[in-house]
């Protein structure tokens, strides 16, 4: 009799355990910005990254071995040049895809989504993130980028640092009560610039700025000449790839016709920053937010700050 008891309540705490570990691993799950979910089981072993700003948070992470496959556009850090290129954001090719045999492939809302459809088709284990419309969206980037990699640790320890000094910068603008405005300008395509869905538009409001084109609730557009003259901007940030760049662009406000009376123009602001680091959601934004300060608040933030 004692032995049948001793059975049944063997057998009890075997039912709750096992009770216990599905619960768990239910658990065990993360759903990407699509809304699809995933299971958390082994950390993955041959990661795609479709993004430049998702591979510079891979290499972060420490999975730099674990990455098979990037874009094209995917130059930073230099190691990342050495990986299998997979084609671009928008024409990544499939059949390469296929041929590396991932076990995740993470996507960005800069892929069309008939490409991620696809590759959904094909049963890979596809994972999509959003950009964000906000700085603070990047350690949510990251903190999804740690948990579908099983590196939550190291996201983690990436993110303090980031937190800490945007937290450091934002104390010290309290006092700042002039919010100048700014015009940014992506180099090559015109005016064209940023409105109040692009996270650009939180980086000039935290940095104690107006953005010229923030009332336009859109992300990326070609804005309107007169409106620009209209909006009177007393600052220019250029964004493009090279110096060269920055100089054609400074060259051609400061001759093209009535664009000559806007303030920026005429006080010589018109500034630089790279477009790898400003239109790219992830840790060099935070250096990105820390230069357009400069150019706004010079005294604010000493060197070495």
């Amino acid at each position: 009799m004692r032995r049948l008891k001793n059975c049944k309540t063997l057998a009890l705490c075997l039912l709750f355990i096992l009770d216990i570990t599905a619960l768990g691993n239910q658990s065990l799950t993360i759903k990407d910005d699509m809304g699809h979910t995933h299971v958390l089981g082994d950390p993955p072993q041959r990661i795609i990254s479709l993004a430049p700003n998702v591979t510079e948070i891979l290499f972060a992470l420490g999975l730099e071995n674990k990455i098979i496959g990037v874009t094209r556009y995917c130059n930073y850090p230099k190691q990342a040049q050495t990986k299998n290129l997979i084609g671009g954001l928008v024409d990544p090719d499939l059949e390469k895809i296929i041929d590396l045999r991932p076990d995740l492939i993470i996507a960005f809302r800069g892929n069309p989504l008939s490409v991620v459809h696809r590759l959904k088709d094909l049963d890979l284990p596809v994972f999509v993130l959003e950009e964000g419309t906000t700085l603070e969206s990047v350690f949510d980037l990251i903190l999804k980028i740690g948990q579908i990699t099983r590196k939550e640790k190291a996201a983690e320890s990436l993110i303090i640092p980031l937190r800490e000094n945007l937290n450091k910068i934002v104390q010290s603008l309290k006092s700042v009560e002039t919010r100048p405005k700014v015009f940014f300008n992506l180099y090559g395509k015109g005016l064209w610039t940023c409105g109040k869905k692009c996270f650009l538009n939180d980086l000039v409001l935290k940095a104690k700025g107006v953005n010229a084109a923030g009332g336009i609730p859109r992300a990326w557009f070609s804005y309107n000449r007169e409106e620009l003259i209209h909006q009177n901007p007393e600052y220019i940030v250029v964004i493009g790839k090279s110096n060269s760049d920055f100089l054609e662009v400074k060259t051609w406000f400061t001759k093209e016709a009535h664009l000559e009376s806007i303030l920026a123009v005429q006080k010589g602001n018109i500034y630089f920053l790279n477009e790898d680091l400003i239109t790219r959601p992830g840790p060099r934004l935070f250096q990105a937010f820390d230069q357009l300060v400069r150019i706004l608040h010079p005294s604010i933030l000493k060197d070495g700050q």
